[in-house]
């Protein structure tokens, strides 16, 4: 049975939770948009970011375990994710075909496949798609970007065939539920409305504690020994970081009021900038100063 949402993430079929998880951060960052300017990168972060919504998923990747590609019409992950278009959202197709959240009726993936307004309500006993009744509100979930989270703004989701934008708070994040009036189902002029559980992508960059954002950055050995400003780039600006004289490695540096909001404080937490000190090559170095060091420099601590 073929299975390519794990050839997606370039791992085996018997990866555990933890290569899986350290495959996809891997490929993220490669493909990211911000830093793969290539012609096919957005997609295949789509893609990636797709797949892993399965694989890191218990529920999700035990019945992907199951149905394999079957799931997909005997496509590959990579031609069904292709056959869709542009304006499709994959996360959120792979949610409702897993979750049975309520359907998107009208979509269609180039000509290849096409789902009932009725959506996808999981596997029946038999091992097929069965239907479910539409109820007036819609409950699915819905991936939106870490800085999105963390700064708030809008991300366009697609239900029902109907493109549209939501706006995300500031501070979200994973497992809170946000309420779009009137985005559910319509049955005898009433609509339901969108209930969308939020599920915070991973960045590559930085690490959420609570409130607070942790992220590494590099520091020239020149600048940890003898102390220096240098230039971090943070989720909102550029800014200028002062490193002090004899800096150690892994030292965080606090910037006030760069974190996450608190939604229910409305007070936001702080960034830490951890440092990791970045040795120069000795061969780069000036041959007299490297017999220098070799002399002067203490052997032992």
């Amino acid at each position: 049975m073929a299975k390519s949402l794990y050839e997606t993430l370039e791992v085996s079929e018997n990866a555990n939770e933890s290569e899986i998880k350290k495959a996809y951060r891997k490929l993220a960052r490669k493909y990211h948009p911000d830093i793969c300017k290539e012609a096919d990168c957005e997609e295949k972060f789509k893609e990636i970011n797709a797949a892993y919504e399965v694989l890191s998923d218990k529920e999700k990747k035990a019945q992907y375990d199951q149905y394999g590609d079957a799931m997909f019409g005997g496509q590959n992950f990579h031609d069904f994710s292709r056959a869709q278009g542009g304006n499709v959202d994959l996360d959120e197709i792979l949610r409702q075909m897993f979750s049975g959240g309520g359907g998107f009726g009208g979509f269609s993936g180039g000509g290849r496949q096409s789902y009932s307004s009725g959506g996808f309500s999981g596997f029946s006993g038999g091992g097929g798609f069965h239907q479910q009744e539409p109820n007036l509100d819609i409950e699915t979930s819905v991936t939106i970007p870490f800085n999105v989270a963390i700064l708030g703004g809008t991300h366009s989701v697609s239900v029902n065939g109907d493109r549209f934008d939501i706006k995300i708070p500031a501070g979200v994040k994973s497992g809170e539920k946000l309420r779009v009036r009137g985005k559910g189902h319509a049955q005898n002029g009433r609509a339901g409305d969108l209930l969308l559980k939020i599920t915070v992508a991973p960045s590559p960059d930085y690490v959420r504690e609570g409130d607070d954002l942790v992220k590494t950055i590099d520091v020239p050995l020149y600048a940890a020994l003898f102390g220096e400003k240098i230039a971090v780039q943070t989720l909102e600006k550029e800014i200028k970081l002062k490193i002090p004289a004899n800096t150690k490695n892994g030292q965080r540096f606090r910037v006030k009021e760069m974190g996450a909001m608190n939604r229910k404080t409305k007070k936001r937490g702080d960034l830490y900038l951890k440092a990791n000190i970045v040795n120069p090559k000795v061969e780069d170095l000036d041959k007299d100063l490297v017999e220098l060091m070799k002399e002067k420099l203490p052997k032992t601590l």
